[in-house]
């Protein structure tokens, strides 16, 4: 899996490319009618409910802006919030409290819905042995922070990119000839390139699930489009040999059906591709 450097590197990367993409040459609204000498001081305010999460990357943004400016945090990230909440108070120069303002708030909002979404889902799965995961159907050039939101709403984040996990889905295994061709290939390979990579390996039907065992060595078998009794027999056919995990299609009203299967995870790419951002507003005081 990605390693913490690895990860705060690719925080740093968004930041650092947003500031370049909203910012350019100057923040010329501010230039030109605040003086560089003004101090302010803003609050961040909700104006909607759930969970709050990206605290702790507003305060990564402000210090990257200008690391003069002082963040004091009333909430922190995984606390449920109403509207009417004051999550921080940010101070010190004005002009950059302007230029860190629309940062912040995107990554916020959009991070507290991913958040609040994967808490949803936490809870649909309270009382099982399942747990959620999301996936890499994620906005380019921001899914470290977006797999950070599901973490902090409970949830568990499967491989990072193509590089920290083998996953073979339909497509290498046709390519490759078939499963057992592809799994053999793989190992060979990670053989080869002295890499310690974990293999999933996808399955469209029970036949499927038999020929990732009978390969082995798979540390995790994706059941995809699985009905729940189908799932219930892989689940047995496989027993402790691999984890499992069921994906394609599963939504709040039938996740806990596939958690009841005995399934170890639930892979979802709704966490992080159909949120609605939640309403915060950053308000000088």
């Amino acid at each position: 899996m990605i390693t913490e450097a690895q990860f705060q590197k690719e925080l740093e990367l968004i930041i650092s490319n947003s500031i370049r993409e909203d910012v350019g040459d100057g923040d010329h609204s501010s230039l030109a009618c605040i003086p560089a000498s003004a101090q302010g001081k803003a609050k961040l305010l909700v104006k909607d409910e759930g969970i709050i999460a990206g605290v702790e990357f507003a305060k990564m943004i402000f210090h990257y802006v200008d690391n003069d400016m002082k963040v004091e945090t009333f909430m922190n990230d995984g606390e449920r919030v109403k509207y009417g909440d004051v999550i921080f108070h940010v101070s010190g120069s004005s002009q950059s409290i302007l230029k860190a303002e629309r940062l912040v708030l995107n990554s916020m909002q959009r991070m507290s819905a991913i958040a609040t979404k994967t808490k949803m889902f936490v809870d649909l799965l309270e009382g099982t042995k399942t747990k959620i995961l999301d996936t890499r159907k994620t906005t380019p050039g921001i899914r470290a922070i977006e797999k950070w939101a599901v973490k902090i709403g409970g949830g568990e984040n499967h491989r990072f990119a193509l590089y920290d996990m083998i996953m073979l889905k339909d497509n290498h295994n046709d390519f490759a000839g078939g499963i057992p061709q592809a799994i053999a290939k793989t190992k060979q390979y990670l053989i080869d390139n002295s890499k310690d990579l974990k293999i999933i390996v996808e399955a469209r039907n029970l036949d499927e699930v038999q020929q990732i065992l009978e390969a082995g060595g798979v540390y995790r078998i994706l059941l995809d489009n699985f009905d729940y009794e189908t799932t219930k027999k892989a689940v047995a056919m496989i027993g402790d040999q691999s984890l499992t995990e069921s994906s394609g299609n599963i939504n709040e009203k039938t996740i806990r059906n596939y958690a009841e299967c005995g399934v170890n995870y639930i892979s979802s790419g709704a966490l992080t591709h159909s949120v609605y951002n939640m309403d915060l507003s950053l308000k000088a005081i």
